[in-house]
């Protein structure tokens, strides 16, 4: 693969879903499991866009978070950008809106960050391109999405200590 920067734009991804009442709870809200599922998705788009490989594998995903509640008959829009590339990973930034069909105003109701490893049919991960953030605010999400790897490093590092000292009995 050439050694080439992308600019955010050229891996955005959008989806948009009407909510029927099969991806609602008994209170007429969208399930958040199902809402994982589109956000991965969408997600999943953005960084084989920018991967440019044959597939990309989800990693984590992390600062999900619930803001409001999606309703039946709601039209749910999903905006992901790649905020930065490592060596194959990249981190998306998925935010999920709720369009109001007369005014088109949008809703804010979720943020998620994915982390996608670009990897070769064999499994085995392949490198990717930089990004550059071009606007500011891509530029924030670009140094934000450092931090939370390297938070997200520790905790793994934290989690497998631990795992060496649990005994089998660890779940009672």
């Amino acid at each position: 693969m050439e050694d080439r920067h992308r600019t955010v734009a050229e891996s955005q991804a959008e989806r948009s879903e009407v909510i029927f009442p099969g991806d609602s709870n008994s209170l007429g809200n969208l399930f958040g499991g199902r809402l994982m599922q589109f956000i991965d998705l969408v997600g999943a788009v953005a960084a084989y866009r920018h991967a440019r490989s044959t597939a990309v594998v989800t990693a984590s995903m992390d600062h999900l978070d619930f803001v409001a509640p999606v309703h039946i008959g709601d039209l749910l829009i999903l905006k992901a950008s790649v905020n930065r590339a490592f060596k194959s990973s990249m981190e998306v930034g998925v935010k999920a809106m709720v369009e109001d069909p007369k005014t088109r105003l949008l809703r804010h109701v979720s943020t998620a960050y994915v982390t996608y490893v670009a990897v070769d049919q064999t499994g085995t991960p392949v490198m990717v391109d930089p990004v550059i953030p071009e606007t500011e605010h891509q530029k924030r999400r670009y140094e934000d999405a450092l931090r939370r790897r390297e938070s997200r490093a520790e905790e793994t590092q934290r989690k497998r200590d631990l795992r060496k000292i649990l005994t089998s009995d660890w779940h009672v």
